[in-house]
C-alpha cells in the first residue's frame, strides 16, 4: 500500500568493539520532510549449457537521502564529523568524516497505519545547503543529507548481517510491544533456534 507521510526521524549513535556494533539511545534527528531510499545489488550470473543456469543478486549498499526541516549543532557534529568552536559556531573542516549511525523513521499509509524502518548502518556526507533570496512569494529552503547504507558488521540469531529492519503495524504475527518500543531502542531481530 502506498505511503501518505513521513515522520518520527530518529538517529542511534554507533559504537563498535573489535567491529561489533553496539546502538545507543535513539534521539530525535529532525522534523522529516522526504526520505528517498535507493539499494545497490552485486549481480553475478552463471551461464551453463547455453543459457543462464543460476543468478545472484545480493545487497552491495544503498543511497539514502533525507529532507529535514534543519539538521542542528548536535547533528551535524554526530552525523558529519563537524564540531562546534568555543562560540558556539559550526566549523566543518576537510578532514570531517561521519560517524556511523542506525537512522529511524516511519511512514503513514493511506489507511492510516505506519511501516517503521530501521537501517543499521549509515554513513552521512555533509548536508547540501540551499538558499535563495525573498522575492514576491516565500519559498522554504531547507537542508538534505545524503548517506550511505550499508550492512551492519554484527550478525543476527540466522547469521546474516541486516542492514534494514521492516514492519507495518497491526500486520499479522507483529506484537504491540514492536510497535510501541520502535524507537526506544534500534530494532533488534528475534529469531527462534530451529531443530
Amino acid at each position: 500500500m502506498a505511503t501518505i507521510g513521513l515522520d518520527r526521524l530518529f538517529y542511534s549513535r554507533i559504537t563498535e568493539l573489535d567491529g561489533i556494533e553496539t546502538y545507543g539511545p535513539p534521539k530525535v534527528l529532525a522534523k522529516a520532510i522526504k526520505a528517498d531510499l535507493s539499494v545497490e545489488l552485486i549481480e553475478a550470473i552463471l551461464y551453463a549449457d547455453d543459457g543462464a543456469a543460476e543468478v545472484v543478486k545480493e545487497f552491495k549498499s544503498g543511497k539514502l537521502s533525507l529532507g529535514v526541516d534543519d539538521i542542528g549543532t548536535t547533528g551535524a557534529e554526530e552525523l558529519t564529523g563537524a564540531v562546534a568552536d568555543d562560540n558556539g559556531v559550526l566549523i566543518s573542516g576537510g578532514e570531517d568524516i561521519g560517524a556511523p549511525v542506525a537512522i529511524g523513521f516511519r511512514a503513514q499509509k493511506a489507511n492510516g497505519r505506519y511501516r517503521y524502518f530501521w537501517l543499521y548502518r549509515v554513513i552521512f556526507g555533509l548536508p547540501a545547503t540551499n538558499l535563495q533570496t525573498k522575492s514576491d512569494s516565500i519559498s522554504f529552503q531547507t537542508p538534505t543529507i545524503e548517506g550511505t547504507v550499508m550492512r551492519r558488521n554484527r550478525l543476527d540469531a540466522n547469521g546474516r548481517h541486516p542492514w534494514k529492519a521492516e514492519v507495518t503495524e497491526g500486520d499479522a504475527g507483529v506484537a504491540p510491544s514492536t510497535i510501541s518500543e520502535w524507537f526506544i531502542e534500534v530494532y533488534e531481530p528475534i529469531f527462534t533456534p530451529q531443530p
